[in-house]
């Protein structure tokens, strides 16, 4: 099993959903990055649960930084963080545990691990584990904000609601949008649009169902040249982070499926003077990225988010033990929608993910 991400800057993951505790280790980072734990606070109170549309597992998440920080700045070293554990409810899996749950990893875990799996909230596969991902992301968020480079996700659609996309050619005006978003508990761009998706996510709760959608993610002022052709390309390894979400089932880029409406002369970006001499497109189909690698437009990319897979309503399943067909209905403290709480877990991977282009092709004193 393969733990961590990254080539130059590597973040591994550890724990379980209702173990003592989970962490990251972030290696590789450059040192004299100011860590802000307020602002860490608060990416991961973005991720927590609010109110009847998501879970009431409600955790703290406390954090500790037990190492590769000191006196307010990253010393260079491997920073290592633990979030401790405290609302759990194990006893709520006890009677299902050999009921392989619908479109979870209970089966696959149950396989590889021969029985010995952690199978309390889905154990190491479980969602709880994104909260170091926003941790993490939180730190290297503030080095490239401090780098001029912003990044943001909000929600384009949920359900049949829908917000207005990211601007995809104008930095400013892209910048500001970000930052917006940023600032904001459910973050969508359109006023009204947490209203609509609101409804959607409440009427399926009602009905024992969840909901997924699709949520867009965009970053600014990154410098041309990152990445690489074929293996390594900027496309490559954003989807390979994005992809191991567990809740994200599909990646575009720019246009995206949208290439196969288009003919080569409506669907190509053509070049033109930008201010201070720097080469700009007039469109930006390709969300910012040509040949695999960052063209010095803004990247942009969406993703789609499945529905909960834990939902009230009866499933039918197999009973991993004596291999018999059984209903399950899930009991237990779940979100009838993930897509408000996972659109921080994006914004904090790509954050990760850019540190460790910036740092496999860049000094690591970019970020100083």
């Amino acid at each position: 099993m393969n733990n961590t991400i990254g080539r130059n800057v590597r973040m591994t993951l550890f724990g379980e959903s209702h173990g003592s505790a989970i962490g990251a280790v972030l290696d590789g980072f450059a040192a004299g990055v100011e860590v802000d734990e307020a602002f860490i606070a608060r990416q991961l109170s973005r991720r927590r649960p609010q109110g009847s549309k998501e879970t009431a597992r409600v955790e703290r998440d406390d954090y500790r930084i037990v190492s590769g920080v000191f006196n307010g700045h990253t010393t260079g070293e491997p920073i290592c963080i633990i979030i401790e554990n405290g609302d759990c409810r194990s006893a709520d899996y006890e009677q299902t545990r050999l009921l392989a749950r619908p479109s979870h990893a209970d089966f696959v875990s149950h396989l590889v691990h021969n029985g010995y799996e952690d199978y309390r909230g889905g154990g190491h596969f479980s969602g709880r584990i994104t909260a170091p991902i926003v941790a993490v992301g939180a730190i290297c968020l503030t080095a490239l904000r401090k780098a001029g480079i912003e990044v943001g996700t909000h929600i384009l659609r949920c359900g049949n609601a829908c917000d207005t996309p990211f601007e995809t050619v104008d930095d400013e005006v892209l910048s500001a949008q970000i930052r917006e978003v940023e600032g904001k508990d459910f973050p969508v761009i359109m006023d009204g649009a947490e209203k609509e998706m609101s409804l959607e996510i409440e009427q399926v709760r009602r009905e024992g169902d969840s909901i997924g959608g699709i949520i867009q993610t965009a970053v600014t002022n990154l410098p041309a040249g990152l990445g690489a052709p074929w293996f390594g390309s900027v496309e490559g390894e954003l989807a390979n982070a994005m992809l191991s979400i567990g809740g994200v089932k599909g990646i575009e880029f720019g246009l995206g499926f949208g290439f196969a409406d288009v003919t080569g002369k409506s669907g190509n970006d053509c070049f033109a003077a930008g201010r201070n001499d720097r080469i700009r497109t007039t469109t930006n189909h390709n969300g910012g990225i040509n040949g695999g690698l960052s063209n010095g437009m803004p990247v942009v990319f969406n993703c789609a988010v499945k529905p909960t897979p834990s939902i009230a309503a009866p499933q039918q399943t197999v009973n991993m033990e004596t291999g018999e067909e059984e209903m399950l209905a899930i009991k237990g403290r779940h979100d009838p929608a993930i897509i408000r709480r996972i659109s921080i877990v994006v914004t904090s991977m790509t954050a990760i993910v850019l540190c460790d282009l910036i740092r496999g092709r860049l000094s690591n004193n970019f970020f100083n």
